[in-house]
């Protein structure tokens, strides 16, 4: 086991009733479980997406915490949010990282791997991601 490591699971969703295809938008939601599986609490500080279209248009996202918190998570402590994204395109992707501080002073990123974003398949699927 790492000392210094959070495990991500997203669940991503194609939200219809605020989506209008016939504009070009398209509204998808996901939802981010983080949980510390390292061996020492660990605040996540920051965030950064990349969020990619069908088209080659790319995003990026970058802020301070995630809807606005900064959560410190303790060993085996997890934070779930849900947040949002637009794109022009019926399909696109999402990747990105978290950066972190332990408890004790040790900085780190935790990597967000590449994940589907689909409006023909609406129901999404949780993926886990190290």
């Amino acid at each position: 086991m790492s000392k210094y490591q959070f495990r991500v699971e997203v669940t991503p969703s194609y939200i219809t009733e605020q989506s209008s295809p016939e504009q070009a938008l398209y509204v998808f939601s996901y939802t981010i479980t983080i949980t510390n599986t390292g061996q020492v609490a660990a605040q996540l500080i920051s965030r950064t997406w990349n969020v990619n279209d069908a088209n080659g248009h790319t995003e990026r996202v970058r802020g301070l915490g995630v809807v606005g918190q900064q959560p410190l998570l303790k060993p085996g402590q997890a934070f779930e949010y849900t947040s949002g994204t637009r794109l022009r395109t019926p399909t696109g992707t999402m990747h990105g990282s978290f950066f972190c501080m332990a408890e004790d002073g040790e900085k780190f990123d935790t990597d967000i791997p590449m994940f589907v974003l689909d409006a023909l398949s609406p129901s999404g699927g949780t993926r886990t991601l190290h």
